[in-house]
């Protein structure tokens, strides 16, 4: 008999409200939950296409180990940990706990279990090699926020809800439906400003769907930084600050005006590509608009400058007067008890500070939340010397795909002692693991979304019990974690107090789940306060949600900011050394006239969605995207098949034209280039045209290249030059050209 069990789903930021039709114990369906109080019915195709990723033939449902051939045969969990636990004490006892390490990829964040787990297994075992994918994405976010306001754990969301005027910088949220924020009806919201009368800019080098739908601002790629410096210099040197919102809220405004007095709009003019009077324009709407907000996410993370750019973000909204006030750019609280003596706290006792404790081995480069840059990590496991990397665990991740250098790392990956995945495909990294052990997908675990509860427009509690059992034997990531801590706690002095507490069943995700949920805002407080919530309340009474408070509330910059007298720092040095940086920026290179962009896609989630048939119909296939100018300047035509070069690597593909560009801009979708090694037979079949390209070849995991304050991959603004390779046999349909953009 079929059931209807509400559930959300757990891609991507927006935590979509679901309805799953499960049958004999089995996942049949997936449909949008219309009853969710604030996705009201919505989903994007990648939510409902999942079913087709938790039923797909091509999943690992049995651990499996790698034969001498590189095919893989199933084995039992018992002889699989047996001989992990054995090599990684080997290695351990060898080499120390320093040859040891961990990737996780952006899935593994939208697991409570998962991102707790593996930060306290790395943590505990005091090594220095974990990687995560946000040194390709959001490490940038964190180290702003640790020198604007002292804590790397809080970031400003703009009030879509009441704003009037939102100027979105490097995001398409129509097709990403939100990053570091959590607004799972965004087009809606979006549009609500206009008939509110008022305006969106969105400011990006292509015209993105969200661009098609609003006012596009062009903008020449890796712009953004002196966009935001010419806009300081106009609303300080014009008097438009807002001096009272700067006096209450920061320090160091006047080293902050003198920074930006060189950079007026007509001496960036170039670098932008803006007309000065249009971006004159922007910061005195800015400036008097009752309530506006500035935006910016992925595109303005990973240029050559993305923590200082995201800090000058930050700091347009503040002294332009919309930083933590109705309408403008506001910050997310749990609501605890004593939060702010809490996060102190959490900051004293973890390392999830910017430049606390021992740089890199190789680059010299700080921990970001105790993470390393990924970029590093081929050269961490192939140069000798003490804490060289021997043995790699992958999570929720494909690296080989979405590193830069990707054929540096498939190489480096080969010369591990030890490489064990956690994961439900095989994929490209994990053809070269000793063991591809089997996780649960969302739909097979309890959960709820701790790291993003600050981070929602309308502040929400929702919980979920698995709505199926594993399928097969997979397991729960933190269940492997356990058993890998459980062998080293005689070695390990945090894993002897976690193993005695595991071993009484006291520590387990439901609880810390419970934990967080019990002591923020709308929770029991553990009994104190009568019809609070609790996870068992959200599972059993509330399995929509519950909506803790309709907007979120001004003045919570006072709690989120560590600092002593609670200013915001616009006299982090971070700004001066940053920006006299930016003198080092080469020029433009004849021999790579174009700069290179990547671009989500709405039928795409990084490198692991490219297996579900609902999402490849249509002849989808992996394009590059050129304007017609620029493809007439190499004699391109629409469908022909290109090589795109840069100082770093080639690759090829074919191109579809549009206007939808900067002339000198080619845009190429990321998480592609199955070619193949691993599983994903639908990925690498002809329909899927032939697994696309690995646009990360292209770019440079050399330690110069790499930004080096927040370790940030350089993968936008990439010089390149492409060339025709051989013409289109024919012209491909429109459509199917046109199905990923």
């Amino acid at each position: 008999m079929a059931e209807e069990l509400p559930t959300y789903c757990r891609i991507c930021e927006p935590l979509c409200g679901m309805v799953a039709t499960v049958e004999d114990g089995k996942l049949v369906q997936l449909r949008p939950d219309r009853d969710h109080p604030v996705s009201k019915g919505f989903a994007c195709p990648k939510g409902i296409a999942f079913t087709e990723v938790v039923n797909d033939p091509d999943r690992v449902t049995h651990p499996l180990k790698r034969q001498p051939d590189g095919t893989f045969e199933r084995v039992s969990w018992d002889d699989a940990m047996r001989d992990i636990k054995a090599r990684m004490l080997r290695i351990h006892s060898e080499h120390g706990a320093d040859a040891i390490g961990w990737y996780w990829g952006n899935p593994g964040a939208f697991s409570a279990s998962h991102t707790l787990w593996v930060a306290a297994f790395m943590l505990g075992l005091r090594s220095p090699h974990l990687y995560t994918a946000g040194s390709q994405d959001v490490n940038n976010r964190f180290v702003a926020s640790e020198f604007l306001y002292g804590n790397p754990t809080t970031a400003p969301v703009p009030d879509l809800h009441r704003a009037d005027l939102v100027v979105i910088v490097g995001a398409n949220p129509l097709v990403s439906h939100g990053s570091v924020l959590t607004a799972p009806r965004i087009k809606e919201e979006l549009h609500g400003v206009v008939d509110r009368g008022g305006r969106v800019v969105v400011v990006d080098p292509r015209r993105t769907e969200t661009a098609r739908a609003f006012a596009w601002q062009p903008i020449r790629p890796d712009g953004d930084v002196f966009m935001l410096l010419s806009l300081l210099h106009v609303l300080f040197e014009d008097g438009l600050a807002d001096d009272a919102a700067i006096a209450a809220q920061a320090r160091g405004a006047e080293q902050l005006r003198e920074l930006a007095r060189p950079f007026t709009p007509e001496s960036t003019a170039e670098r932008t590509g803006i007309a000065p009077d249009t971006l004159r324009e922007l910061a005195r709407a800015l400036a008097t608009t009752e309530r506006a907000a500035m935006y910016g996410r992925i595109g303005t993370s990973l240029g050559r400058s993305g923590t200082l750019t995201t800090m000058l973000l930050d700091a347009v909204n503040l002294v332009a007067g919309n930083l933590d006030r109705e309408g403008g750019s506001m910050f997310g609280t749990l609501g605890t008890p004593f939060e702010r003596t809490a996060l102190q706290l959490i900051k004293a006792l973890v390392p999830v500070g910017h430049d606390r404790g021992p740089r890199s081995r190789i680059g010299g480069f700080p921990a970001v939340l105790a993470s390393r840059p990924a970029a590093i990590m081929a050269k961490e496991m192939t140069t000798p010397g003490k804490g060289q990397l021997r043995a790699l665990f992958v999570s929720a991740g494909n690296p080989v795909l979405s590193c830069p250098n990707g054929d540096e790392l498939e190489d480096a990956l080969d010369t591990l002692d030890l490489q064990v995945a956690i994961d439900f495909y095989v994929n490209e990294t994990h053809a070269h693991a000793d063991y591809v052990l089997p996780a649960t997908t969302m739909y097979e675990r309890q959960d709820f979304p701790i790291p993003f509860q600050t981070l929602s427009l309308t502040p929400f509690r929702q919980g979920t019990d698995a709505v199926i059992p594993p399928v097969g034997e997979a397991r729960e990531e933190w269940e492997v974690i356990d058993e890998l801590a459980s062998a080293l706690w005689r070695r390990t002095p945090m894993f002897f107090g976690a193993e005695l507490v595991r071993r009484t069943g006291m520590l387990t995700p439901r609880r810390a789940m419970d934990a967080v949920v019990r002591l923020a805002e709308g929770g029991d407080l553990f009994g104190l306060r009568r019809g609070g919530l609790t996870f068992a309340r959200l599972l059993r009474d509330l399995p929509h949600g519950q909506v803790i408070a309709p907007h979120l509330r001004a003045g919570a910059l006072r709690t989120v900011n560590l600092h002593g007298d609670r200013k915001v720092r616009l006299d982090a040095p971070q700004f001066a050394s940053e920006i006299a940086r930016l003198a080092e920026r080469p020029g433009d290179d004849p021999a790579f006239p174009l700069r290179l962009i990547g671009m989500r896609e709405l039928r795409s989630e990084n490198s692991w969605m490219h297996n579900a048939p609902l999402l490849l119909r249509g002849g989808r296939k992996h394009l590059a995207r050129m304007h017609p100018d620029d493809a007439a300047a190499v004699g391109a035509a629409e469908g022909d098949r290109i090589r795109v070069t840069s100082k770093h690597g080639e690759i090829e593909l074919a191109v579809t034209l549009t206007d939808d560009l900067v002339p000198g801009v080619i845009a190429i979708p990321h998480g592609w280039g199955h070619k193949g090694r691993g599983g994903w037979r639908k990925a690498n079949t002809a329909d899927a045209g032939s697994g696309g390209a690995n646009v990360n070849r292209l770019m440079s995991s050399d330690p110069a290249d790499v930004e080096p304050v927040a370790g940030m991959a350089n993968l936008t603004g990439v010089p390149v030059r492409a060339e025709v390779v051989a013409p289109a046999a024919q012209a491909p349909e429109r459509e199917a050209a046109t199905l990923g953009a």
